[in-house]
């Protein structure tokens, strides 16, 4: 059981992704969840009024598979194969979470001053960072588990801009938005 208890290290978990993303490529398919909205609104007869939504939702019925494969796998790592461990973060990123107010962290998996209680504060940094994730994931053409894995598997020149947009995104957000909201 250890061998699914603990974190499998990089030059394990690295090979298995660059084999899945051969495999893939071999098989003519790309890989990214966020395909998968636009599957499920297909399904569910969105294309009837919206003609983005109008296409062969049966070929990309194993990215659904996936998707199911992934949330069924997710939960049973989570209530099965796990004791709630904490990620391990730098002491000086505890103290900086800590000045601004997250005193759970380095305690808790997630920060429970966010998810924890939901107010209208939280519930409103939720859905607008919801939002614009959604967005910007249409935007961008895909999520960054398409463009980063996928996409630069198959060195695509668009997936190489979309991640270095994420990149700097992420950055802004952490180092200027993050400390006004907080």
């Amino acid at each position: 059981m250890d061998i699914l208890l603990d974190p499998w290290p990089w030059y394990v978990g690295g090979p298995l992704v660059a084999l899945i993303m051969v495999f893939l490529i071999y098989l003519g398919k790309s890989f990214g969840f966020s395909s998968n909205f636009r599957n499920i609104c297909s399904v569910l007869g969105a294309g009837k009024s919206c003609s983005f939504f109008d296409f062969n939702w049966k070929a990309q019925s194993w990215n659904l598979l996936f998707l199911v494969g992934a949330m069924v796998g997710g939960f049973l790592a989570a209530h099965y194969l796990s004791d709630n461990q904490v990620p391990a973060i730098a002491a000086a990123t505890i103290t900086d979470l800590k000045a601004m107010g997250f005193d759970s962290a380095g305690n808790a998996y997630m920060p429970s001053e966010l998810f924890g209680k939901m107010n209208v504060k939280n519930i409103m940094l939720l859905a607008i960072g919801g939002l614009f994730i959604g967005f910007g994931t249409r935007y961008a053409g895909g999520c960054t588990s398409g463009h980063a894995i996928s996409g630069l598997s198959d060195l695509q020149w668009p997936s190489l801009v979309a991640v270095i947009g994420f990149f700097i995104g992420g950055l802004t957000m952490v180092h200027v938005f993050f400390p006004i909201i907080f």
